[in-house]
């Protein structure tokens, strides 16, 4: 009976000691120069899950620009110690669309920023090859659809 009691503690213990700052799971839309559907591009990472505070996590999904075009996307995303900035880096091929050879991925560098901890990260830069003005934006179902042929 006493081992009983012991691991239900250890369990709430175990619950309230859990990082409070983490996020959910889920689907994460950057929109960059406009966002897919508006002449620019969107990165979309389908299970994203945000990292806590000084920390990093994996950015896999796919990114769809042009009219048609699907690149697979890869990367990291990490937040600053203070909350206030999120760094995403990430490569994405398509060989049909890029090219062959060295020149079948880019690469591209955001970085979005709020002004609390209790805010979402609204907006930002990309300085890389997808360039310009970054914001966040609704994974709405057209842009969580991936096709089966694409660009």
């Amino acid at each position: 009976m006493f081992r009983f009691k012991t691991l239900y503690l250890s369990l709430a213990l175990g619950l309230i000691a859990a990082p409070v700052s983490s996020y959910a799971t889920g689907p994460y839309c950057i929109a960059v120069a406009g966002g897919f559907g508006h002449g620019g591009t969107t990165f979309i990472a389908p299970g994203f899950s945000f990292p806590a505070n000084n920390g990093c996590s994996p950015w896999a999904g796919f990114t769809k620009t042009a009219s048609t075009v699907i690149l697979t996307t890869s990367g990291t995303a990490c937040v600053s110690s203070n909350g206030l900035v999120l760094t995403v880096s990430v490569s994405s091929a398509d060989p049909m669309f890029l090219g062959g050879g060295s020149h079948a991925s880019v690469t591209d560098y955001i970085r979005l920023s709020r002004t609390s901890t209790t805010t979402s990260f609204s907006s930002g830069t990309d300085v890389g090859d997808f360039g310009g003005s970054a914001k966040t934006t609704g994974c709405t179902s057209s842009l969580l659809t991936l096709p089966s042929t694409h660009d």
